[in-house]
């Protein structure tokens, strides 16, 4: 079988941007999470010219300085030693994909969630996206709510009827934030243009 000649100009997606250029992308995102540890809001604010959060879970969107101040003072809240432990680092062309832990001890309002005091290690995955001025635009995080809340309801004494009564106000918190409607910036989605190579997969 003859050999395949390689596509002379590969579309951008099967190009990697230089090894400087991928070392300062995971330079800024590192920069990043650390200061989110050390809660300096100004240093992790500088990471982005405009911050902009998208949480696909709960399918909304935390767009601008204040907005993203806000989501930073609300998480800490109700998790005041939030904390993560890195997985992996992935580079693709346009963003760095970062695996990490998510932990830390609830001992606020978590949306309408009243405090439990139970610690939660929630496995996640973000998305830090740059454009072609090599500037952070977008952290799009994915994770599982429902992996959350059971570690929450899981430290609570359900024998007792202060555990079980603290069990109904989650459960009755959890439901009221489900019923909130999806961001219509995270619905409105285009598919890629993949050209011919693109085409034809199914038989």
């Amino acid at each position: 079988m003859p050999a395949v000649p390689a596509d002379p100009s590969p579309p951008a997606r099967f190009t990697l941007p230089a090894e400087a250029v991928l070392r300062a992308r995971e330079r800024l995102v590192l920069d990043h999470f650390r200061d989110e540890v050390l809660q300096d809001w100004d240093a992790t604010l500088s990471t982005f010219p405009h911050p902009h959060y998208e949480l696909i879970a709960q399918m909304l969107v935390h767009d601008g300085d204040s907005e993203v101040r806000g989501y930073y003072h609300d998480t800490r809240v109700a998790f005041p030693d939030q904390d993560h432990e890195l997985i992996a680092f992935r580079h693709s062309a346009d963003a760095v994909i970062v695996e990490f832990w998510l932990q830390g001890t609830h001992h606020g309002m978590l949306g309408k969630i009243p405090p439990t005091g139970s610690k939660h290690r929630t496995r996640m995955t973000a998305y830090f996206v740059f454009d072609e001025n090599e500037h952070l635009v977008t952290e799009r995080i994915y994770f599982d709510q429902l992996t959350i809340l059971k570690q929450l309801v899981a430290g609570l004494d359900k024998r007792k009827p202060a555990g079980l009564l603290k069990l109904v106000r989650v459960l009755r918190g959890a439901l009221s934030s489900a019923g909130s409607k999806p961001d219509p910036r995270l619905l409105n989605t285009t598919e890629p243009n993949l050209g011919p190579q693109g085409t034809g997969a199914r038989s």
